[in-house]
């Protein structure tokens, strides 16, 4: 297998003559209802420029929040609700019946994973920018862990002064 050194520092071993995705590094300025997204993926929204939106999500009396499978899954199904794209998923299961950390590394930033099934908790962060709306992903989340209570903050990221 061929690899240079950038790849294997990103963890990503290819087939030798394979590429690594493509993501555009430019994007078009884009103009919606309440925010335009700039060539860089910075938004402005209600006129307050910044990268992007950051979610911390607690999910509290969870169900799954061991089987590895569902939390890929949810993932996954979270990215494209949200209309992200996914470069990479890494998930770790510390053991039989234990708890899942991971993250879904997109090219608009990631959302990261660390589950405690003994506690049927599961803190999620959501980080995205340009086009992508994070709060897709709650009705994604909700359905597949079942929460019995949700804890929510937002933060807006490299606010422009």
């Amino acid at each position: 297998m061929a690899s240079d050194r950038s790849t294997a520092r990103l963890g990503v071993v290819l087939d030798e003559g394979a590429e690594l995705p493509r993501v555009p590094h430019a994007a078009v300025a884009v103009t919606t209802e309440d925010r335009v997204v700039s060539n860089d993926y910075f938004i402005t929204r209600n006129g307050v420029e910044y990268a992007g939106t950051h979610l911390l999500i607690e999910l509290w009396e969870c169900r799954g929040l061991d089987d590895l499978p569902l939390v890929d899954r949810a993932l996954r199904e979270a990215v494209a609700a949200c209309r992200a794209t996914l470069l990479n998923l890494f998930l770790h299961q510390f053991g039989p019946e234990q708890g899942v950390s991971g993250v879904a590394v997109l090219a608009e930033s990631h959302i990261s994973i660390h589950t405690w099934p003994e506690r049927g908790y599961a803190a999620i962060d959501i980080f995205m920018c340009g086009r992508c709306d994070p709060y897709a992903a709650l009705p994604v989340l909700k359905r597949r862990f079942a929460p019995g209570s949700v804890q929510l903050t937002e933060a807006k990221r490299g606010l422009v002064p």
